[in-house]
């Protein structure tokens, strides 16, 4: 198995992978996040929770149950006991690979650091000040804070971020329209866009672009579809598979 190749349409759109390389290999993982690497991506995408005792795991969901079928709520169970979980294997979703498990986000930064990757870092759900500060300071101390891109869901989130940190580069999720309602909750922040492909229209890319944002989308999988929304001039392609 591979990634799939796609045709840019001379457009330098910059890739991400998602969760590392999740066609490939376990989403969240330090074998995704290295396969990402050794490829020609120019992000690695990771979901970051707080753990009960107040360490930050590296996981998509809530509950591990869907990755590992053992019943724990993350956000309610100390990092130790996460990381004793062994998580299915991307083919077949059998446990036969001791070296999938839970991941830090500092064994995230380092495989981005290592192979020179920005780290496209997604806040999972709302965090206290104290905690977002905690994860960019985690990030600092690792050297890559110039070389991450902070994302999430909670515009919340990202006003905090963009209070603590008000030249990076962030990026408010969305399945909303790109329409000049979005934009209200965008400009004031300066926050660029990461939407979903479902909602993305060439019109809403030009509307962002007139206002001087950057649009990312995810997650395409499908190399026409690809290629059409290069056409259209988005920045960024967020993909499982694609390359």
């Amino acid at each position: 198995m591979n990634t799939i190749k796609f045709d840019k349409a001379d457009n330098p759109v910059k890739m991400v992978g998602h969760q590392g390389l999740y066609g490939l290999e376990t989403g969240n993982t330090c074998a995704g996040f290295v396969a990402a690497g050794n490829r020609s991506y120019w992000g690695i995408e990771c979901d970051i929770h707080v753990t009960a005792d107040g360490q930050f795991a590296v996981i998509h969901d809530d509950n591990t149950m869907g990755v590992s079928g053992e019943d724990f709520e993350v956000e309610k169970t100390d990092l130790a006991t996460l990381r004793s979980i062994t998580l299915f294997d991307r083919d077949g979703w059998q446990k036969t690979r001791e070296d999938l498990k839970i991941p830090t986000l500092r064994e995230y930064i380092r495989i981005c650091r290592k192979y020179e990757k920005y780290a496209v870092c997604e806040i999972k759900n709302p965090m206290t000040p104290k905690n977002i500060a905690r994860a960019v300071n985690e990030v600092q101390d690792e050297g890559w804070l110039e070389k991450t891109v902070f994302i999430s869901f909670s515009h919340h989130n990202m006003v905090e971020l963009r209070r603590l940190l008000p030249s990076a580069k962030l990026m408010y999720l969305t399945t909303e329209s790109p329409t000049e309602a979005l934009l209200e909750k965008l400009l004031p922040w300066h926050l660029d866009l990461d939407i979903a492909w479902t909602v993305l229209t060439r019109e809403g890319v030009e509307l962002m672009h007139k206002h001087g944002l950057e649009v990312n989308v995810w997650n395409v999988d499908d190399k026409e579809l690809a290629t059409r929304l290069c056409e259209w001039g988005v920045d960024y392609i967020t993909s499982n598979i694609l390359e």
